[in-house]
């Protein structure tokens, strides 16, 4: 039986992340009430409409004040300010964490500037959707996928397990993992990705040889892989930005595997081909 338990939620950006910790949390009965936080009143009475949240508010402090644990489900580079400007309104021992996929930015920025008393918990949810808004929350959205923790000297034990059981809670794989390591490998496991998507379809939407839009003949393979583009450009954007050292590392390799299969085929290499693509397929293969 569980016997974790959040009395009171503040869900700060009610979206995909933030929508559905919320209603993973209500589904396992380890909360009591949520409050969902925002700026655009359509999405916040879409949240309340669809049971997402419990009660809505556009005042960040008064959202906040009696809140034990703050999720913060903002853009990268918003995350520094709005937690600054929520935390001089938490009770004393309100546990503040987030959902960013770039962490040294964030504790940068946030950890050595909080009211004593405020614990900042850093973390990272491994999964999402390329879609937005409160609509697009689901219950079982962190179900068997990894959630990355990344606490510093700094962080209370106290804190970092509640947030790591809540995490578990909610069907989640928590790893602890040093902040610069999960930079590194979130640059090449994800944001180079989305990086490779947007410019493919940039590359080939303006490809102008002939009148029409060779887009509309996209089929299966494109359209799989290039599905991320579809995300959120404001957050991509502050992505890029915020981890910027460690995405143009995972660029550059990329440049140079690209660079190798181009001369390949500038070279009707056969045989160099053959072997480029099933290293390859033997690397993806291997993934469960």
């Amino acid at each position: 039986m569980n016997d974790f338990f959040i009395t009171r939620l503040a869900v700060v950006g009610v979206g995909l992340i933030g929508g559905s910790l919320a209603l993973a949390l209500k589904e396992a009965g380890a909360v009591g009430s949520v409050v969902g936080i925002g700026r655009g009143q359509e999405n916040l009475d879409l949240a309340l409409e669809l049971g997402v949240v419990d009660e809505i508010t556009r005042d960040g402090a008064a959202g906040v004040k009696d809140a034990d644990v703050i999720f913060l489900a903002t853009p990268v580079q918003a995350l520094p300010d709005v937690a600054l400007a929520l935390a001089p309104h938490c009770k004393p021992g309100a546990i503040i964490t987030d959902g960013g996929s770039v962490k040294a930015s964030i504790i940068a920025g946030i950890e050595p500037k909080l009211p004593a008393g405020i614990h900042f918990v850093p973390g990272h949810p491994i999964a999402g959707t390329e879609k937005s808004g409160a609509a697009a929350a689901f219950s079982t959205l962190y179900r068997e996928r990894r959630c990355i923790l990344t606490p510093t000297p700094c962080t209370p034990a106290a804190a970092l397990e509640t947030i790591r059981r809540m995490w578990q809670v909610v069907g989640s794989d928590v790893v602890v993992m040093e902040v610069e390591k999960h930079d590194r490998i979130l640059a090449a496991i994800s944001h180079l990705p989305h990086m490779v998507a947007y410019a493919l379809v940039n590359a080939v939407g303006s490809y102008d040889r002939y009148e029409e839009n060779i887009l509309e003949y996209s089929a299966g393979g494109f359209r799989d892989f290039t599905r991320i583009a579809s995300s959120d450009p404001a957050m991509w954007r502050d992505i890029a930005l915020t981890n910027q050292s460690a995405l143009l590392e995972m660029i550059e390799r990329f440049e140079a595997s690209l660079k190798e299969l181009k001369a390949d085929i500038a070279d009707a290499d056969g045989n160099s081909l053959f072997a480029f693509f099933a290293r390859s397929k033997k690397s993806r293969d291997a993934i469960q």
